[in-house]
C-alpha cells in the first residue's frame, strides 16, 4: 500500500491543515487588535460626540507625550460602540455608565468590563413649553429614553420632581409599569435617547441624557427643570475587554483621563453640566 494514501497519512495532513487554519485565524485576530506598535502605541477609542469625544480630543496631546497615539471614533447611538469593541474594531470605548453596560450585556454577553470612572452627566428634565415643573399640565406627554437602565433613571427623576410615584421595590430598574401614582395623568413616551432633543417641541417635557442635551445646546445646570442628584452609580466609564486592561498604552490613557489637566478642562468647558468623577 502506498504510505501517502494511508489513513494515518490523511489524518496527519488533515491535522496540519486544521493547525494552519487556526494559526491563520489567530493571526487575523492579532492584526485586528494590533495597537500599531509600541513606538509609539496606538489606541482606538469609540465615543459619543459630546462630551466624550471632546474630552478625548483634549487628552490627545497629553497622551502623545506618553508615546501613545489616540484615534477617536465617534458614534451617535448606544449600541454600536460596544459591538465594535467586542469585534476588535476598537480597543476601548467611552460613552456609557456601568448600569447601562450591565443591562446591555444581559442580552449580549460580550465580556466587556467597566474600567475607569471619568465623569458624571446629570440627567435632567427639559421643556420648550414650560419654565418650571409646576407648569406641566394634565395629560401632557413626557418623553424618556427607551433603554432599560436610562428609562428607570428617568422615571426616578420624574418621581423626584413630584410628577409621579413609583413602586418602591422597583429601584433603578423601574419601568412605566411601576408607576403607582400619576396625579396629572401624564403620558410617558419611550424613545431612543438620541431622538429626544428632536421631539422637545412636540412634548410637554423630555428627560435627556447630558451628552444629547449638550449637543442640542442645553445644559442641566442652566436649562434643567429638574436635575438628578450628583451621587449614584451613573459615572461614565472607559470600557474595555479584559485582555486589554493590563495593556501599557491603555493604562496611560486611564491616567491621562483622570489627570488634573482633564479635571480642569471638564470643569471649565461644561460649567457643571458635566462633573469629574475622580
Amino acid at each position: 500500500m502506498n504510505s501517502e494514501n494511508s489513513p494515518v497519512s490523511s489524518r496527519s495532513s488533515s491535522l496540519r491543515f486544521v493547525t494552519f487554519v487556526l494559526a491563520l485565524a489567530l493571526l487575523v485576530v492579532a492584526c485586528n487588535r494590533s495597537k500599531g506598535g509600541s513606538q509609539p502605541g496606538t489606541l482606538r477609542v469609540g465615543a459619543s460626540a459630546v462630551p466624550h469625544a471632546e474630552i478625548l480630543e483634549f487628552a490627545k496631546p497629553l497622551l502623545a507625550k506618553e508615546g501613545v497615539t489616540l484615534q477617536v471614533r465617534t458614534f451617535d447611538d448606544y449600541v454600536q460602540p460596544n459591538l465594535a469593541l467586542a469585534d476588535g474594531s476598537l480597543d476601548a470605548n467611552f460613552f456609557q455608565h456601568t448600569p447601562y453596560l450591565d443591562e446591555f450585556q444581559k442580552s449580549r454577553p460580550l465580556g466587556i468590563v467597566a474600567s475607569t470612572k471619568v465623569h458624571i452627566e446629570p440627567m435632567a428634565v427639559y421643556s420648550k413649553r414650560h419654565k418650571a415643573i409646576a407648569e406641566i399640565e394634565r395629560g401632557e406627554t413626557i418623553a424618556i429614553p427607551n433603554d432599560p437602565s436610562n428609562s428607570g433613571r428617568a422615571l426616578k427623576l420624574l418621581e423626584k420632581a413630584g410628577l409621579l410615584k413609583l413602586d418602591p421595590a422597583a429601584g433603578v430598574r423601574a419601568t412605566v409599569r411601576d408607576v403607582k401614582d400619576n396625579p396629572k395623568d401624564l403620558r410617558i413616551k419611550e424613545l431612543d435617547a438620541a431622538q429626544l432633543p428632536r421631539v422637545l417641541s412636540d412634548v410637554g417635557a423630555a428627560v435627556l441624557n447630558a451628552n444629547y442635551a449638550l449637543q442640542a445646546g442645553l445644559s442641566a445646570a442652566k436649562d434643567g427643570l429638574a436635575v438628578e442628584d450628583k451621587d449614584g452609580p451613573y459615572a461614565n466609564i472607559l470600557a474595555v475587554l479584559p485582555a486589554e486592561q493590563n495593556n501599557a498604552d491603555y493604562q496611560k490613557l486611564q491616567r491621562v483621563l483622570t489627570s488634573v489637566e482633564v479635571r480642569s478642562f471638564i470643569e471649565k468647558k461644561y460649567g457643571g453640566a458635566v462633573i469629574p468623577a475622580f
